[in-house]
């Protein structure tokens, strides 16, 4: 299979000491990625998965609070493409989010560049392909948002970063699987459970097939690693643990939690979690790490990858760690319960989390959200949210409302399940901007759903079986409920989410189980602020216009689009300008791409390098310090190699 680790190259670092404290003085971080086919077999077989500049999974985002990020993105697919950012909030800015209803797609042969800033932020998300079942394929990856260093962290700072990617696999093609989904046709059991695009250790010769790479994590006795770990599959809840090792909760899509040790946690599709681990075992042997499928009767499909100490005297062996009871949702939903907002924390701000009183605040909205299991809708096959199953328009929702153009969608979803029959329409929640939305998901479904906001991190504060009452907001957790942009809703049970709705823009609401979501099951939330020219980002110059607006296409010629970057005039001094041997360990789960995690500004290949220096030759003054910067980097780049290959 590809290799999981970036090519082997040298690459230019620069150092800036920039002003923090504003948008245009906070740092820029630059990334040039080609998304393109692979061929793989992670679980054994040979098939086409989606890789990141030949990287299965892609590369991780390292950033902190604050910094702005510029990811330039080429489509080598066959197929329209848009990369969305799970649980990044693109404050005021929806442009960036990477869905339908903000975006035109990325033509085949055409590239894109995002440029969003990670405000106020913290945390462990990933990013992933939004459209037509492309990350059944693969084409997703990590983003790390650190804290800034006058933050400090609520747990010792941990000795290294681990990135897990756990996902149900299918040996059919994303293509196939999307067709099986149209026709109406149940996904099945899962062919395998992967661990960051690696299949299962043979830890049962019966079960598991030989010549199957599989992950290994390579740690030092006695210290202690923050495993983030996302759950980036199709439909499959899985329980994830390390045989013999505690896993102490710390941080959940952005929100610091109440420090708890678990023996495993239930991670449910789209949800990404934080733990510590220390290393404190015997190594008599090496370790299993398991994510195993919940609610499926498969034995085959556990994913398993090595912990290995450095002075292990022997492999795994023996049965893997037990999982809870298989189909037993009561213990889940206490699992779920038991996750609480650690308030004394601060986040991406020195004030606590627990400082916003979320419990104290009047709700302006209720919307109470019912889904259904797939059904036919005029002669298709279709997913609803109260009766509805969204339509995506030739235009997006952002574009339309930009141009004021009429017809595109209407301000009418329902906040109740409607006594009708089902339709496809082009609904949409219409939100007050500042005000404070209270949504039930009662999941008449048969298999847990989670549900994703994008744009906000809403406080999840209930979650029963049966059906939601009114009476039941006397259950709610109104002091330490935890803040993240992903819950589950076990079948035959609601969760509550409050939402403070202070990020204007269009946001998507979805399923993020890929076939529900793929049959309709989502809604966009309208939040408008009145002095919109304050609270909005812009139309970014570079937009993809297409449907009722392609006849205002740009051309697509320029390969680097960097607008809004400070100018290095406006910089205090040039620090520092180095060349950078950046290799890291694949257990690590961090390449070359990430070693941006204290600096100013990073250029990722060659080619971008290149594109800096002519930027930076038009846009800054030719002071001494400035030529002298310039004919270090022509002689850095001499030595850097335009392009570099990856062994495959």
């Amino acid at each position: 299979m590809p290799s999981m680790a970036p090519c082997s190259c040298t690459y230019v670092v620069l150092v800036l000491c920039l002003v923090t404290g504003s948008f245009a003085g906070d740092p820029y971080v630059f990334f040039d990625w080609t998304v393109s086919y692979l061929t793989a077999s992670p679980l054994g077989i040979k098939q086409q998965v989606i890789g990141i500049n030949r990287q299965f999974p892609g590369p991780i985002l390292n950033v902190t609070t604050n910094w702005n990020v510029v990811v330039n993105v080429k489509n080598d697919l066959d197929e329209p493409l848009l990369i969305t950012w799970n649980g990044v909030q693109h404050r005021k800015n929806s442009w960036q989010d990477g869905v339908l209803g903000t975006n035109c797609p990325i033509p085949a042969g055409w590239n894109w560049t995002y440029q969003f800033q990670v405000k106020d932020q913290i945390g462990s998300f990933f990013y992933f392909p939004s459209l037509n079942f492309q990350r059944s394929a693969g084409g997703y990856g990590g983003v790390i948002i650190n804290n800034r260093d006058v933050i400090p962290l609520p747990f010792t700072v941990p000795d290294a970063d681990v990135v897990l990617f756990i996902s149900d696999w299918y040996t059919k093609s994303h293509k196939k699987l999307r067709k099986d989904v149209e026709n109406g046709d149940d996904l099945g059991v899962p062919d395998g459970i992967l661990i960051n695009g690696f299949g299962p250790y043979r830890y049962d010769e019966a079960l598991v097939q030989g010549g199957i790479a599989y992950q290994i994590i390579n740690v030092q006795p006695g210290s202690t690693y923050r495993f983030r770990v996302h759950n980036v599959g199709i439909s499959t809840s899985l329980n994830f643990r390390i045989q013999n090792h505690n896993l102490l909760l710390v941080e959940t899509e952005g929100s610091y939690t109440v420090q708890q040790n678990y023996t495993n946690m239930d991670i449910h599709v789209g949800q990404s979690y934080s733990f510590l681990v220390t290393f404190d075992q015997t190594a008599s042997s090496d370790y299993y790490i398991v994510a195993s499928p919940r609610y499926v009767n498969s034995s085959k499909a556990s994913g398993v990858a090595i912990l290995h100490y450095a002075n292990s005297q022997g492999p795994a062996s023996g049965p893997l760690p037990d999982p809870p009871n298989e189909y037993d949702s009561f213990f889940s939903m206490n699992q779920a319960r038991s996750i609480r907002w650690n308030v004394s924390a601060g986040a991406a701000r020195p004030n606590p989390q627990g400082s916003f009183k979320y419990g104290q605040i009047t709700v302006t909205d209720v919307y109470v959200i019912v889904n259904r299991p797939a059904e036919l809708i005029d002669g298709k096959w279709c997913a609803t949210l109260n009766g509805i199953s969204y339509l995506p328009p030739s235009t997006p929702l952002k574009l339309a409302q930009q141009y004021n153009i009429p017809g595109v969608y209407k301000l009418d979803f329902p906040n109740a399940q409607m006594n009708r029959h089902p339709k496809i329409d082009t609904s949409l929640i219409n939100g007050t901007f500042k005000g404070f939305m209270e949504i039930i998901f009662q999941n008449n479904d048969t298999a847990v759903q989670s549900y994703h906001m994008d744009g906000y991190a809403f406080f999840v504060v209930g979650m029963d079986f049966g059906v939601w009452t009114e009476n039941s907001r006397s259950t709610y957790n109104k002091w330490d409920g935890v803040a993240r942009s992903t819950t589950q809703v076990f079948p035959g049970a609601w969760t509550a989410i409050l939402v403070s709705l202070d990020n204007a823009g269009i946001w998507n609401l979805r399923s993020e189980n890929l076939d529900s979501w793929y049959l309709g099951q989502e809604v966009y939330l309208s939040i408008m602020n009145p002095e919109i020219d304050k609270s909005e980002a812009t139309l970014p110059d570079n937009t993809i216009y297409c449907g009722m607006l392609s006849s205002l296409q740009k051309d697509q010629a320029r390969r680097f689009s960097f607008s809004g970057a400070p100018s290095l005039a406006d910089l205090p001094a040039m620090e520092l300008l180095k060349m950078v041997d950046a290799t890291e360990p694949v257990s690590l789960g961090l390449g070359k791409n990430d070693l941006v995690k204290k600096v100013g500004w990073s250029m990722v290949d060659g080619g971008v390098v290149v594109a800096a220096i002519l930027w930076m030759v038009a846009t800054v003054a030719a002071t001494p310090l400035f030529v002298a910067a310039i004919l270090w980097m022509v002689a850095a780049v001499a030595a850097t190699p335009l392009f570099c290959s990856v062994d495959a």
